[in-house]
């Protein structure tokens, strides 16, 4: 008699690690661990990714997933050695839209940033006599190094990941510590983590060549039909406003926004049309398609107020108060690419962001500002310059933490992509 064959697909099991990094968590593979289909990007990578995350959710939970239901949570990380000789690994990006089958590879995840050159170091991509190295004779721990291109957006950026010695010798990265980031409940090791020329060259900063524009944004349910807003390039395409043209304070949280679908329909409509407006979009209804990008903030000066945690945020601990949207949501912290465009503007005299933080009333230069967010404080330094009468961003920096929190396999039905 013979055998029928089952009627079931059997699963697939890749390796994996799943990291927290700054206030996201995501899930991270090695290139050459992944289903030789996947390699390579196309239709069988994003099904198998959206698979792992759990998406398309209409439940928003993504329950048969390892995403938690959240733009923070829905994120992954594929690592590669680097072919750019002057570099340790290669960083690819994919952020998961949670209710539909959709993958964004448009830009990068700052916070993720900050667990690539640990993750980097586990897997086996960053060289060993680098990684021994990092650490001087007659000491027990040091900084290593590790150079990253982001290959979503071609830049470079260097993690400062803590490495000690165990009780074998042997370097390993550190990963606990006393290093408090508002958004993440418990302490961990500090990654400095350094962003080299956010900005290309030949591109502008600042797309449409203003620090400022008169916005239109006629027909999105404002007060007024034309708004001030900065445009910017860095980090990641960001719309910045003030917080009272939006009818905010600047001391949102979650509740206040994600609740009300009313306003996130407005923000949505002056998403879109600030994506036209950089040259993002040829109109609006792509912006359907690209949910990663433009980011939309506002900025207020600085004041006090309570945070997600309860934790008071006082005026006198900071320069100004950022909110920033992540895939229609307001954002629970701050978007670690969204820090790095804030710390771009807030350095450039002249901009919404540099007006808030108070750059507009002294001719001192600002190298860095501490914002408010709705989980706490964050401090990003920055250097821009002009060149050639175009704005450009030298280096952005910013600390953060990361760490394992499961190492293993994913199991992934083998149907599924």
């Amino acid at each position: 008699m013979t055998q029928s064959k089952p009627s079931f697909a059997s699963q697939t099991s890749v390796p994996a690690t799943y990291m927290r990094g700054g206030t996201s968590k995501g899930t991270f593979f090695k290139l050459s661990d992944l289903p030789v289909r996947c390699q390579v990007a196309g239709e069988s990578r994003d099904n198998f990714l959206l698979r792992v995350i759990g998406s398309p959710d209409p439940y928003g939970k993504q329950i048969d997933g390892l995403g938690n239901g959240s733009s923070s949570t829905s994120k992954t990380v594929i690592l590669s050695p680097s072919e750019k000789s002057d570099h340790d690994v290669n960083y690819l990006f994919g952020q998961v839209n949670i209710a539909k089958p959709m993958i964004d590879w448009a830009g990068n995840c700052g916070n993720l940033t900050a667990a690539v050159g640990a993750c980097a170091i586990n897997m086996g991509l960053v060289a060993a006599d680098k990684i021994a190295n990092s650490i001087h004779e007659n000491a027990d721990s040091g900084i290593c190094e590790v150079r990253i291109w982001q290959e979503n957006i071609g830049k470079t950026i260097i993690a400062h990941v803590p490495v000690y010695k165990d009780v074998n010798d042997k370097v390993q990265v550190q990963e606990t510590g006393d290093f408090e980031l508002d958004g993440v409940t418990f302490p961990a090791a500090e990654v400095k983590i350094e962003f080299i020329d956010p900005v290309d060259s030949s591109s502008d900063m600042f797309p449409t060549n203003n620090l400022v524009d008169d916005f239109d944004v006629s027909g999105c349910g404002l007060k007024a039909d034309r708004v001030k807003a900065t445009f910017i390039s860095a980090g990641i395409p960001t719309i910045f406003m003030r917080a009272e043209d939006l009818g905010f304070t600047g001391t949102e949280l979650q509740s206040d926004i994600n609740s009300n679908d009313e306003l996130l329909t407005k923000l949505e409509k002056i998403r879109a049309r600030g994506g036209v407006a950089m040259g993002l979009f040829k109109d609006e209804s792509e912006a359907q398609t690209s949910q990663h990008i433009p980011k939309i903030a506002w900025v207020g000066k600085s004041q006090s107020y309570t945070a997600s945690s309860g934790k008071p945020v006082e005026a006198s601990e900071i320069d100004l108060v950022v909110r920033a949207m992540s895939m229609g949501q307001l954002h629970h912290a701050m978007m670690g690419t969204a820090a790095v465009a804030i710390a771009a503007a807030a350095t450039t005299q002249g901009t919404l962001v540099n007006e808030a933080a108070g750059g507009g009333q002294s001719e001192k230069q600002l190298d860095e500002v501490r914002f408010g967010h709705p989980s706490g404080t964050l401090l990003v330094g920055g250097k821009t310059e002009q060149v050639d009468g175009r704005w450009q961003a030298k280096k952005v920096s910013m600390s953060r933490s990361a760490r394992r929190i499961m190492v293993g396999a994913v199991f992934v039905p083998a149907d599924a992509f």
